[in-house]
C-alpha cells in the first residue's frame, strides 16, 4: 500500500480514496492532487517517487512534473489579462500585432481564432526539430509562413504543438517580455506558485522525471473508455492526417526530461507545475485564494468559458468544446460541472476551476498513460471531489 502523505478537510475523504486506489489499481507511480474551494485548499495530497522511471526518491511537497498540455491553460491567461488591460484586441486580425503573420492567406485571422484553435494552423508543413522548437526564432517563423488547413474562423481542430508559437509571439509582440517571463513577473511571482514556463536552472531540481506507462484495464478506468474508437486510432497511425501531423510538429519527439526542453518556453506543452500551484492558479481566475488577488474580472472569467468552438475536431476526431483558451466540460473532456473550464494535459495531468462551487483542481503525475483528454486517474479524482461536495 502507498503511503499517503498530506491532508483533507473534513468532507473530502473520498479524493484520499480515490487517490490511493489510483495507486492500487490504476498504475500510479508518483502524484499529486490539489483541491480549493471558495479560496481555502481542501485536499493537498501526495504519493510515489518522484521519477517514473526508476529510483526511489520519495514524490515530496513541492514536488514539480511537466504537464504537458495543462499548461496550455496557464498560457491563455496571458491574452485574456492583456485584454482585460486594454493591450489586446480579441477581435483584432493577428498581422496587427505581428505583421509577417499575415502571409499565405492569413489576414483575416482573429486573436480570438488562437484561443479557441479556430486558426487552420495545427501542423506545419515542415516539421521542426526539437532544438528548432526550442530557440524561438524558429516556431514563430513557421507558424507566420504556414498556410492554413482550413479557412480561419469557420472549424475548429486542436492546435496541439502550433499553440506554443502563435500564442508565445503574440504575446512578445504586445509586450515585449516572452510568455514565460509574463508568467513569471505577472502571475507566479506576486501569487507565489511553483509554476513556470520555462524552468529556471535554480529549479531543474523541483522537477521528477516523467516516463510512459501502460493504462489501466476496465473497469479500472473509472467508466472512461480506455482503447480509442477505430476512427481515432486510424487517425492516428495515419501519417497524412491532420491528427498525426499536428501531434508530430515537433519530430523527432523532445526529450521532456531534458533540462533544455524543461527550460524552453512552450506555452503548449513543456510547463512544469506542482498540483497546488495549479490548483491555486485556477483558483485565482475565480476568486482570492489565502488572501491573494484575483486574476480575471467578472467580464473576463465569462470570456474564458463561454462557447467559442464545439462540435468534431479535425484534429482529435472527437467532439470538443473550447472557449477562449480553455477546454469546457464535456464527453471529451469532463470536468467538475457544465460551468467548468480548464485544461488537461495529454498523458495525464488535468486543472480546471469551476466558479459556480468555487472548486479549483489540480493534478500532475509522473506516469504518462495513451490519452488525450481524460485520464482515468484525473477522472476518479474528480468524481471523488463531486462526491464530496455532495455530501
Amino acid at each position: 500500500m502507498v503511503d499517503v502523505q498530506g491532508t483533507v478537510a473534513d468532507g473530502f475523504e473520498p479524493v484520499r480514496d480515490a487517490f490511493a486506489d489510483n495507486f492500487a489499481r490504476r498504475g500510479e507511480r508518483g502524484a499529486a492532487v490539489a483541491v480549493y474551494r471558495d479560496g481555502r485548499k481542501v485536499v493537498d495530497l501526495w504519493a510515489g517517487t518522484k521519477d517514473a522511471d526508476g529510483g526511489d526518491e520519495p514524490w515530496q511537497r513541492g514536488t514539480a512534473q511537466i504537464v504537458r498540455s495543462a499548461t496550455k491553460g496557464v498560457a491563455a491567461a496571458v491574452p485574456l489579462l492583456l485584454h482585460q488591460r486594454g493591450q489586446v484586441d480579441l477581435d483584432a486580425p493577428v498581422g496587427t500585432y505581428w505583421p509577417e503573420f499575415k502571409a499565405n492567406g492569413k489576414e483575416r485571422v482573429l486573436v480570438r481564432h488562437l484561443l479557441s484553435h479556430r486558426a487552420g494552423l495545427p501542423v506545419l508543413d515542415t516539421p521542426l526539430t526539437p532544438a528548432e522548437a526550442i530557440d524561438g526564432v524558429s516556431g514563430p517563423r513557421a507558424v507566420a509562413a504556414q498556410e492554413p488547413a482550413w479557412e480561419p474562423g469557420t472549424d475548429h481542430g486542436y492546435h496541439a504543438q502550433t499553440y506554443s508559437w502563435l500564442i508565445g509571439e503574440l504575446v512578445r509582440r504586445v509586450t515585449g517580455r516572452t510568455l514565460g517571463t509574463w508568467v513569471a513577473e505577472e502571475i507566479s511571482g506576486p501569487l507565489g506558485l511553483d509554476l513556470w514556463v520555462g524552468l529556471p536552472e535554480a529549479e531543474q531540481g523541483r522537477a521528477g522525471r516523467v516516463a510512459d506507462i501502460e493504462a489501466p484495464a476496465a473497469p479500472a478506468a473509472a467508466g472512461l473508455r480506455v482503447r480509442a474508437k477505430a476512427s481515432v486510432a486510424d487517425a492516428y497511425a495515419d501519417p497524412s492526417s491532420l491528427t498525426r501531423r499536428a501531434f508530430a510538429a515537433i519530430t523527432p519527439l523532445a526529450d521532456e526530461n531534458d533540462p533544455a526542453y524543461r527550460a524552453a518556453e512552450l506555452p503548449a506543452s513543456a510547463g512544469i507545475a506542482t498540483a497546488d500551484a495549479l490548483a491555486r492558479f485556477y483558483g485565482s481566475l475565480i476568486g482570492v485564494v489565502d488572501g491573494g488577488r484575483r486574476l480575471f474580472a467578472p467580464a473576463t472569467l465569462t470570456m474564458a468559458r463561454t462557447e467559442e468552438s464545439a462540435g468534431p475536431d479535425r484534429v482529435l476526431v472527437v467532439n470538443t468544446r473550447f472557449g477562449l483558451g480553455y477546454m469546457l466540460h464535456g464527453p471529451a473532456s469532463p470536468l467538475l460541472a457544465p460551468g467548468s473550464f480548464g485544461h488537461p494535459g495529454r498523458g495525464g495531468s488535468l486543472a480546471f476551476a469551476d466558479p459556480e462551487s468555487g472548486v479549483s483542481f489540480g493534478y500532475v503525475t509522473n506516469g504518462l498513460q495513451k490519452n488525450v483528454t481524460a485520464d482515468p486517474r484525473a477522472q476518479a479524482l474528480v468524481r471523488a471531489v463531486a462526491k464530496s461536495l455532495a455530501g
